[in-house]
C-alpha cells in the first residue's frame, strides 16, 4: 500500500478530516450531476434547433400551398349536370346469352360490396353470358395495375376490365352498382339500364350535397335489382322505381358448422370506419355485458381497433381472411351485428357456423328472409347487452344445427340464379 493511500485512510478517522473528505466527495458528486445536466441541456438545445428547422421548412411549404381548397367530386361534374331521368323504359329485347357491362366504383384490397358484384358476374359467366367491368374513378384514386392486383382477392371473372376508359362498348344491358356509377350509366347510350342496389346510400353521408346526389339516382328511371326485400320495397314505394330483389346468400364452401361443443366467446362486428354498423353503441353495450357476464370472452372483428381505448378486455382480430373466419365463428356462442341501413352479410355466415346472431330491431332488419332465427334487440345499451346474453345462452348443439340448416336455405348460387332469371325475363320476353 502506498504511503499516500495509508495517510488518507488514517486521516479519515479524524473528525475534522472526515467532515472535509465528506464535503469534498459531495462537491465532486454535485459537479458530476451538474455536468450530466449540462450535457442533457446541450442535447435538448440541439433537438430544439433541429425541430426549429423542421418548423421553418413546414412554414415554407405552407406558403407554397394553394390559398384555396378544391371541392371533392366523386362524380365527374359534367355527369352530374347532364344526368337526368331515362326518357323511356322500353326494353330492347334480345336472346341469351347476353353481353353485360358493369360500371363499378374503385375497390380496395377487400370489399363486401365488390365481392357480391363479382360473385354475380362469375355466376353469369358460367351460364354463358359475357361480362365486362368498367371502373368509374373521377378522382383517379387507383390504377389499373393496382386493380388487377386486388382482383386476386375477389371471385374470378373472365371478362375485360377497364379503368376510366371514357367510352363504353355496346352491350345488351348496363349496370350501375353504386350512386356514383349511376350517373354515367344514366348517360350511357345502352338502352337497357339497370341498378344493382346493395344499400340505401343517401344514408352514408350527412344530409347535404352528397346525400342528395345519391338520392337523385333513384329518380333516374333505372331498373332496380336489390339485395334483400327492404331496398326493393323502399325504392319502389318512395321513388316509384321498377324493382325486384335477390336474397342475401352465404358461401357454404367457406362457412359451416364444425364445432357443436359449448362455447364461451361472443363476437362483435366492430367497424368504426362504417358508421352504419354502430361501433360506439356496440362498445357501450359490451362494456355492460363484460361487467355482468365476465365468464364470456369478447372478440372484435372487422377493423383494427388498436388505436381505440376499449373499456373491457377483448381479442382484436382486425380484418380476417375468409379462410380464418369460419374457425372464429365456430368458437363463438353469439355474434352482435348492428345494421342501421341494409343488413350485413355477417348474420348468415354466423348462422352457418352455429353462432347465434343478435341484430338491432328495425323494419329493414326484420324483413330478412331468415328473420325467424335471429335474436332482435332494441337499440339501447342495456337491452343489447341483455339480448347478447340471451343469445349466448342458446349455446347448445340443437340450436347450432337449426341455425346452420336455416343458413343453408340461402346460398349465393341460389341468389345469383334469381338474378339471372330476372334479367332473362326482362330482356328476352
Amino acid at each position: 500500500m502506498s504511503s499516500h493511500r495509508k495517510s488518507y485512510r488514517l486521516a479519515k478517522k479524524l473528525p475534522v478530516a472526515k467532515r472535509y473528505i465528506a464535503e469534498k466527495e459531495n462537491l465532486e458528486e454535485s459537479l458530476r450531476f451538474q455536468s450530466d445536466e449540462i450535457i442533457g441541456l446541450k442535447q435538448a438545445v440541439e433537438r430544439l434547433e433541429a425541430r426549429n428547422e423542421e418548423w421553418a421548412e413546414e412554414v415554407r411549404q405552407l406558403r407554397k400551398a394553394p390559398s384555396s381548397l378544391s371541392i371533392v367530386w366523386p362524380v365527374a361534374q359534367q355527369d352530374i349536370i347532364k344526368a337526368k331521368p331515362v326518357k323511356s323504359k322500353t326494353k330492347v329485347k334480345t336472346k341469351p346469352p347476353f353481353t353485360l357491362n358493369w360500371v363499378i366504383p374503385p375497390m380496395g384490397q377487400s370489399s363486401g360490396g365488390h365481392t357480391d358484384i363479382f360473385r354475380i358476374i362469375g355466376y353469369l359467366e358460367n351460364q354463358g353470358h359475357k361480362c365486362n367491368v368498367y371502373i368509374y374513378d373521377p378522382l383517379n384514386s387507383i390504377t389499373l395495375e393496382t386493380v388487377k392486383d386486388y382482383l386476386k382477392n375477389y371471385p374470378k371473372f373472365r371478362g375485360k376490365i377497364y379503368h376510366n376508359s371514357g367510352t363504353i362498348e355496346p352491350a345488351d344491358a348496363i349496370f350501375a352498382t353504386s350512386w356514383h356509377t349511376a350517373y354515367p350509366v344514366a348517360l350511357s347510350k345502352i338502352p337497357n339500364k339497370y341498378y344493382f342496389v346493395q344499400d340505401f346510400e343517401p344514408y352514408f353521408d350527412p344530409i347535404g350535397t352528397y346525400s342528395t346526389l345519391a338520392d337523385n339516382t333513384y329518380k333516374f328511371g333505372l331498373r332496380g335489382i336489390t339485395l334483400g326485400q327492404w331496398l326493393s320495397k323502399k325504392l319502389s314505394t318512395e321513388y316509384k322505381m321498377e324493382c325486384d330483389y335477390i336474397d342475401f346468400g352465404v358461401d357454404l364452401t367457406e362457412y359451416s358448422l364444425i364445432n357443436k361443443k359449448p362455447r364461451k366467446k361472443v363476437l362483435f362486428y366492430a367497424r368504426p370506419v362504417t358508421p352504419r354498423r354502430g361501433f360506439e353503441l356496440g362498445v357501450l353495450a359490451l362494456e355492460i355485458f363484460s361487467k355482468q357476464h365476465p365468464e364470456y370472452e369478447i372478440h372484435l372483428l372487422g377493423w383494427d381497433i388498436t388505436p381505440y381505448k376499449i373499456p373491457f378486455k377483448y381479442v382484436n382480430h382486425g380484418i380476417l381472411p375468409a379462410n380464418k373466419l369460419n374457425d372464429l365463428y365456430n368458437e363463438c356462442a353469439a355474434g352482435l351485428v348492428l345494421s342501421f341501413t341494409n343488413m350485413s352479410l355477417l348474420p348468415l355466415e354466423l348462422m352457418a357456423s352455429g353462432c347465434q346472431p343478435v341484430i338491432n330491431e328495425a323494419v329493414h332488419t326484420k324483413m330478412s328472409s331468415y328473420a325467424e332465427k335471429v335474436v332482435y334487440t332494441p337499440t339501447n345499451p342495456q337491452a343489447i347487452a341483455d339480448a347478447l346474453y340471451k343469445a349466448a345462452s342458446l349455446n347448445d348443439a340443437n340450436n347450432m344445427v337449426k341455425l346452420s340448416k336455416q343458413a343453408q336455405k340461402f346460398t349465393w348460387p341460389a341468389a345469383c340464379s334469381t338474378f339471372e332469371k330476372i334479367l332473362t325475363k326482362d330482356l328476352s320476353n
